[in-house]
């Protein structure tokens, strides 16, 4: 596309560029992309010019400022709110894809994976985008929900390849910041809210609408909520004008807990499910709702169930020992990891292995100790992304939550902190990790090292 057609319901230009794509990050910049430069929260995008160039940007578009350099550029004010029609006319394909989103603090991914896993076994093609990535598309995403300008693009590919649905992690940035904005989506689902991100959303209430508003949108045909939510009425009322439907664990007749996951009954259906944590058997009928309301029949997806799989990260098992790796960063989600594996070997102990994030929500930290210190018998504490805090200060923030009389040990080098943890693991302890879950890398002001809880804890098996 001609960057003066791009741009013509926006401004008149007289450059005649050809395109071939946008991009808002300099880094994931390919040859004949347009580079839009936007500010940021703490750095602009001219600050990434020269990089962007350098990987074959061919022009930029800039917000507000004047700026010189070799390739074309064009200012355009308030270019942030131009980027819906910067998406919709370069990627005009991407609203023909019919969009199920998924929302909530904890269970985006599992959700997400499983309705995907369910629509597979039932012969629909989709595309998954999320924290763990994109599948069927080479398209490089950092965030849960990628920005507006890769969201659309990954989008139009898939309905150019053939693939007409997708199923979208939607985050409380995602919502806040419009990423979303015009994808057309048929389905919402809401798994549940608890304390997080409140670094960035100030209190629980902003959190939480942020969260509500992808159940206002009118494309919606269906939306399915969790009802053991305290905050599940709030999502039904903004959401009046799609199909309501809404789940919880009541909806099972029989669960018996094993060792290796549940014995279920459920609508008469009796099936094993190889998942751990009630959480699980909410995230299983969050997806099986989901599935049933995009028009598939209950008693053809239930006896699928028991072929769903977690995501990397979620409640992982570490292969030959009774060690667990879990995504959990939030109070309710480390509470409910613990409790997990306490409903599952009830005559073992539990020893955790956790940290907290620098830069994210300082109030959890000493909520997460308090949780842990109650609910666990031994406790590791360790860095998990310090990024620009000292870690010292973080573990101090975890310990104003955890009674004196508690005894711990503290190892900041969380690779040595796993380790050991492995290691020295007696017969009737089971060992958690949590925090980071599926991520292979930690970040430190300073640097980014390699750092993969799977792989260390699966090396350290003996």
């Amino acid at each position: 596309m001609n960057l003066n057609e791009l741009l013509i319901d926006i401004i008149v230009t007289q450059i005649d560029v050809e395109t071939q794509g946008l991009c808002l990050n300099a880094a994931n910049i390919q040859t004949g992309d347009v580079f839009v430069a936007l500010k940021g929260q703490s750095t602009h995008g001219i600050d990434y010019v020269d990089q962007a160039i350098e990987n074959g940007c061919v022009a930029v578009l800039v917000d507000s400022q004047d700026f010189d350099c070799s390739v074309p550029s064009v200012r355009i004010d308030n270019l942030k709110q131009h980027l819906p029609v910067l998406a919709n006319t370069y990627y005009s394909q991407a609203v023909q894809v019919e969009v199920i989103g998924i929302t909530g603090t904890n269970g985006k991914t599992s959700v997400s994976y499983f309705i995907s896993q369910l629509l597979n076994q039932l012969g629909v093609k989709n595309g998954l985008i999320g924290t763990l990535g994109v599948t069927h598309s080479t398209v490089v995403s950092n965030n849960t929900t990628p920005d507006i300008l890769t969201l659309y693009k990954i989008l139009h590919q898939y309905h150019l390849d053939g693939i007409h649905t997708a199923v979208l992690e939607v985050s409380s940035h995602g919502l806040d910041q419009d990423r979303i904005v015009g994808i057309n989506f048929k389905q919402a689902v809401f798994t549940n809210l608890t304390q997080d991100h409140l670094d960035y959303h100030q209190n629980l209430d902003k959190y939480k609408d942020a969260k509500l508003k992808l159940f206002t949108l009118n494309s919606l045909k269906s939306v399915v909520i969790n009802h053991d939510d305290t905050q599940h009425r709030d999502f039904l009322a903004v959401s009046k004008h799609a199909t309501q439907t809404t789940y919880g664990i009541d909806d099972f007749e029989k669960i018996n807990a094993t060792t290796e996951g549940f014995l279920c009954q459920l609508d008469g259906f009796v099936f094993e499910s190889p998942l751990l944590g009630k959480f699980n058997l909410s995230n299983i009928l969050a997806a099986l709702n989901s599935v049933e309301q995009l028009g598939f029949k209950r008693s053809s997806i239930i006896p699928l169930l028991h072929h769903l799989f977690p995501p990397m990260g979620r409640m992982h098992r570490i292969k030959n020992t009774l060690a667990w790796v879990d995504y959990a960063h939030t109070p309710d989600a480390i509470e409910n990891a613990i409790n997990t594996l306490q409903s599952h070997y009830p005559d073992h102990q539990v020893r955790l292995v956790f940290g907290c994030g620098g830069n994210r929500d300082q109030d959890k930290r000493a909520k997460m100790g308090k949780i842990a210190s109650d609910l666990a018998n031994t406790i590791v504490l360790t860095n998990d992304n310090p990024r620009d805090e000292d870690p010292q200060a973080i573990i101090d923030d975890i310990l104003s939550g955890i009674d004196d009389s508690f005894e711990l040990d503290i190892t900041l080098d969380r690779q040595l902190a796993i380790e050991t943890a492995i290691t020295t693991l007696n017969e009737n302890e089971c060992l958690l990790i949590t925090g980071k879950g599926h991520e292979s890398t930690q970040e430190f002001k300073d640097k980014t090292l390699i750092l993969s809880d799977i792989e260390i804890a699966q090396n350290a098996v003996i």
